[in-house]
């Protein structure tokens, strides 16, 4: 397996999360990743922490999301950042996070969370209108779809959590 860096940054260019992954495959949603249970990460220069539960990852190739999926019983199914079309290398996936999040409990509450970060930071990083727009717009498609658990957001997460579970067992 392929080892990357996953690096968010925020639109002034400073990282934000940033945290390794191995790559998993590719599919017609995009590419994934997976996150072992025990990897460490960090949020900007933030002291390091551990990740005590493992997760896989989707980056698509040309929409303004990513996407994270949680093994259970973490309470967090599913958490889609807002950002920047993801780039993705031969050693590092990045991309702007653009501070709207959609997340799906697993006992089913959706929500959209930080619009008022995105606000804070539509002044702050003087995000053009455009970003704004495009923000926005995917915002409200993905709440639509993950509430409605189509794909990538119903089942076929579970099918790369296997496959990142067979690789820790091995």
């Amino acid at each position: 397996m392929t080892d990357l860096a996953i690096v968010y940054r925020k639109y002034d260019e400073s990282l934000h999360w940033n945290f390794p992954g191995v790559l998993l495959g590719e599919d017609e949603h995009g590419v994934w990743t997976g996150h072992r249970k025990g990897i460490v990460g960090r949020k900007g220069h933030e002291p390091k922490f551990v990740y005590d539960f493992p997760f896989v990852m989707l980056f698509p190739r040309n929409a303004w999301w990513t996407a994270s999926f949680n093994a259970y019983p973490h309470q967090t199914e599913v958490y889609v950042d807002v950002t920047t079309v993801p780039v993705v290398s031969d050693v590092d996936i990045t991309m702007v996070d653009l501070d709207l999040d959609v997340i799906r409990k697993t006992d089913g509450r959706i929500f959209l969370d930080d619009a008022d970060e995105f606000q804070e930071h539509q002044v702050r990083f003087g995000y053009p209108p455009d970003v704004v727009e495009q923000a926005e717009r995917t915002a409200e498609w993905l709440m639509d779809a993950v509430t409605e658990r189509r794909e990538p957001f119903g089942r076929v997460h579970r099918g790369w959590l296997d496959k990142l579970e067979g690789l820790v067992t091995r």
